[in-house]
């Protein structure tokens, strides 16, 4: 049980950083104007397309690190509850920033900081983006158990 849970607690940690680099790295990449519709917080559809791939990329490293590091296939399942989750919770954080009112206007030059603070992204993104995470966790494990398999000799 408790190599189950140290291993949701790698995985997610695993994803978390790979999302924190990535996403960093890809701000730096595109730079404000990539990032952003001009003048505002709102992300690009650039941002949100890549934001997709990079948020199924970050869980199949997840899924693969949390069953990797417990032994058991049981922590994906584990970790897609974790991802659903805090998934559903970011949720209702992007439901009550989006009634709040719109964020203030985009200056030209917006450190890393004041863009996470004042990023605004569609609500439907943030209900997907738990799911996305789940298929990705998923996928992870997968990887491992297919790798973990014995092949039949001739």
């Amino acid at each position: 049980m408790l190599r189950s849970i140290l291993g949701v607690v790698a995985g997610y940690l695993a994803l978390v950083f790979f999302m924190f680099v990535v996403f960093t790295l890809l701000y730096l990449a595109l730079g404000v104007d990539g990032a952003y519709k001009p003048g505002s917080y709102e992300v690009s559809g650039l941002w949100l397309g890549l934001s997709i791939i990079v948020g199924f990329a970050a869980a199949t490293v997840g899924g693969v690190v949390a069953v990797l590091a417990s032994g058991k296939q049981q922590a994906a399942i584990g970790l897609v509850g974790a991802v659903l989750v805090l998934g559903a919770l970011g949720a209702m954080g992007v439901a009550q920033q989006n009634r709040e009112g719109p964020p203030p206007a985009r200056e030209a030059d917006v450190s890393i900081a004041d863009a996470m603070q004042n990023s605004r992204q569609p609500l439907w993104v943030a209900i997907l983006n738990p799911f996305i995470g789940a298929v990705g966790v998923m996928t992870g494990a997968q990887l491992v158990a297919r790798r973990q398999r014995p092949t039949p000799h001739d």
